[in-house]
């Protein structure tokens, strides 16, 4: 019951803040940005005064999964900045406010009220995605050819574990730090470390989070889900998991110690 309330709470308190219209919108421009753009860039060029006499333009033949995969590149880095800029101040700026100590007050437990936070700003997150993606959806069968469903559900569920991986991080350094500009900026230095290292030990960590958008791909292409799908799909649900705990503790260690 008591989380219950907090949820609804945090769902209107984003309702209030006008979260809950332009985080869609804007993951609305991001997933229709790269099918409407490559579409129509020889009309773009010749709108802006065509290329130079004797030079010309090849433009590939696109499939439906390239302008998906050119998509989630968006939302990686566009999306996830816009997710961690929205959810950097989540409890940070509550502790700065003093509207954290006026809850605690309350009989709130910390486990409620860290994963009511969590939750809400899942809830917003895969919402907001999954519109975005069936624009995106609408306009790839629209203008490159067909997609099915079934494609597009196993892109947006898979691609949504990133996503949600983000918003766990973001939550965790929310109750390790109390200024919202260090939340975001270790929040972005997380993910590129994860990145680099990656990248470095490419072979070795196959299964790593950085890698779904690349085993994406090779579903859309083969039209099955690998087994390095699957792999980084349990490793971030794992992380996610890790980083929700960890967050509570750090939260009631940190609240106690004050």
């Amino acid at each position: 019951m008591q989380w219950t309330t907090l949820l609804q709470k945090e769902v209107l308190e984003n309702w209030r803040n006008f979260k809950w219209v332009w985080v869609p919108l804007v993951m609305i421009l991001i997933a229709c940005m790269d099918p409407i753009s490559t579409y129509y860039l020889p009309q773009i060029i010749d709108a802006v005064g065509g290329l130079p006499n004797g030079s010309a333009i090849d433009i590939p033949e696109f499939l439906p999964s390239d302008i998906i995969m050119m998509s989630l590149g968006q939302f990686s880095s566009l999306g996830v900045l816009m997710i961690v800029l929205m959810s950097m101040g989540a409890i940070a700026s509550e502790r700065k406010s003093g509207v954290l100590e006026l809850i605690l007050v309350k009989p709130v437990t910390y486990k409620n009220y860290i994963t009511a936070k969590w939750m809400s700003l899942m809830l917003l997150v895969w919402i907001a995605f999954s519109v975005g993606m069936l624009a995106n959806w609408y306009y790839v069968n629209l203008l490159f050819g067909d997609l099915s469903f079934v494609s597009l559900l196993k892109v947006t569920l898979f691609y949504g574990l990133w996503l949600s991986l983000v918003i766990s991080f973001s939550v965790f350094y929310n109750a390790l730090v109390r200024t919202p500009g260090l939340v975001a900026f270790l929040t972005i230095l997380s993910l590129l470390i994860m990145s680099i290292v990656t990248n470095i030990f490419a072979n070795y960590l196959e299964w790593s989070p950085s890698n779904i958008s690349e085993h994406i791909q090779q579903m859309l292409v083969n039209k099955s889900v690998p087994a390095e799908l699957l792999g980084s799909a349990g490793i971030t649900i794992i992380l996610i998991a890790l980083l929700l705990i960890g967050s509570i503790i750090t939260f009631k260690s940190k609240e106690l110690a004050n």
